[in-house]
């Protein structure tokens, strides 16, 4: 799962205003919680204007156009991209490492231009084909990636097409 743990958080912040259309950019939250202290940064559609606050302070500003990130076609587990189409709307990841237990949780918002019951067959189909095992519950895909981190992959109607969201736990 390269996505959520090796894609250092300003990278992902910088992907939020590169292009002059943001109406389809994701928003992106990062909170950290450590024993030093707490930080949250956030950024969004509003052309790559980043938020800073911490338990000192706080600062914003706007980054330059230096990184061409295509979160959604960058985003996978495991080698398992979302179903083809599917745009990532929001990332929110949280982090603590109080008290030495490092913990991560990465959330991802999407929209996928299939029904759910489609775009669920067709990812467990993919995660099938690279031997990773996953628990199916209706629109619900649930699973440990080879990093030991859990993830769940839900999806809901939208219309006649879904939207829904990957949660990835590392502990």
């Amino acid at each position: 799962m390269r996505f959520a743990f090796l894609i250092p958080p300003m990278l992902l912040l910088g992907a939020c205003g590169h292009a002059e259309d943001k109406s389809d950019k994701a928003e992106v939250t990062v909170n950290a919680d450590g024993d030093g202290g707490n930080v949250r940064i956030t950024a969004g559609k509003d052309g790559g204007k980043v938020s800073i606050d911490g338990d000192h302070g706080s600062m914003s500003f706007k980054l330059p156009d230096f990184a061409n990130i295509d979160v959604d076609s960058d985003f996978d587990i495991d080698g398992v991209k979302l179903y083809p189409g599917s745009k990532i709307a929001s990332i929110d990841v949280n982090a603590s490492d109080k008290g030495g237990a490092d913990k991560a949780t990465v959330r991802l918002g999407f929209t996928s231009p299939a029904a759910p019951a489609k775009a669920a067959d067709w990812m467990a189909g993919e995660f099938a084909k690279k031997n990773i095992q996953v628990q199916r519950a209706g629109d619900t895909l649930r699973g440990t990636d080879k990093d030991g981190a859990d993830f769940t992959i839900s999806f809901e109607p939208a219309g006649e097409t879904s939207k829904g969201e990957v949660r990835i736990v590392k502990s």
